[in-house]
């Protein structure tokens, strides 16, 4: 078959108005953590991260965040979905979740020639939001992170003893909230956002187990749900924002609340997007 000029027109202008971005994707050799990295064709790509939450596996290879996911990518940013448990040669459960072997699988994306190293931000829902929180408070080069129904401290391991922490740090666990005997009623009738309520109301404990938001170098974008079915999200999200106000926070940070329950948060990318682009990108 012969093109004419007209066809290779044709061809050239439906290829530079294409509305999908072509893009590579690599699953990178990382320990304890499954790390799948889609790349486009841009140069100095930002890279973001995204973690599941409590429901294990790698939820951003799914079919569900698809859509989402290819648009970061239509947006000019590399993507890194990471599964930290419930996936192949990764824990079982989550229970002790080495933060460092999370962030050394980011630094294995980073080393892609069409990464922009310096402009990494991690994005995750419900623990992993929490778990977003910890690494960009941990680690330096994290440059924005973004909550979607966030904890302010670290809570126990899904354990059924639940006698140690979610998240260790270099083989040590981090300081949790525990179960404390006002929790068990509430825990006993699976009133998940009962439970925390009456574990937080263990201050000394919630102070020791501070996820400390003021150490992130970059920009922090908090999601909350005010119908939360889980854990009290708005509290908990305001009183990271008094922290950062108090600490004289100098990178831009924003609390949005909405009417809705836990999953509220996932659906405004739009505000996600907008944040990105105005702090991050």
């Amino acid at each position: 078959m012969e093109f004419n000029k007209t066809t290779w027109a044709f061809l050239i202008l439906l290829l530079n108005f294409s509305p999908i971005s072509i893009f590579s994707q690599d699953t990178l050799k990382t320990a304890n953590v499954e790390a799948i990295l889609y790349v486009g064709n841009d140069k100095s790509q930002p890279l973001i991260v995204g973690l599941g939450g409590s429901e294990g596996g790698n939820a951003w290879t799914k079919d569900y965040w698809k859509k989402t996911r290819q648009e970061f990518i239509d947006k000019g940013y590399a993507f890194l979905a990471i599964g930290y448990f419930g996936c192949k040669n990764t824990p079982s459960i989550l229970n002790q979740i080495a933060i460092n072997d999370v962030h050394n699988a980011i630094m294995e994306a980073s080393k892609n020639k069409k990464i922009n190293k310096n402009k990494i931000a991690v994005i995750g829902g419900s623990r992993g939001a929490d778990l977003a929180l910890l690494l960009g408070s941990y680690y330096q080069d994290i440059s924005c992170v973004i909550g979607m129904s966030s904890s302010n401290v670290v809570f126990p391991g899904h354990t059924q003893e639940f006698t140690t922490s979610c998240w260790t740090l270099n083989g040590k666990e981090l300081p949790f909230v525990p179960v404390n005997e006002e929790a068990v009623p509430f825990l006993m009738k699976h009133d998940l956002r009962g439970t925390f309520e009456a574990m937080l109301k263990d201050t000394i404990a919630e102070e020791k187990a501070i996820i400390k938001v003021e150490n992130i170098k970059g920009s922090i974008l908090i999601l909350s749900g005010t119908k939360d079915e889980m854990i009290p999200a708005v509290q908990m999200g305001n009183k990271m924002i008094s922290r950062l106000k108090n600490n004289k926070f100098r990178y831009a940070y924003e609390h949005q609340i909405y009417e809705g329950s836990h999953a509220e948060p996932t659906k405004h990318f739009d505000k996600i997007f907008a944040f990105l682009e105005k702090n991050f990108k």
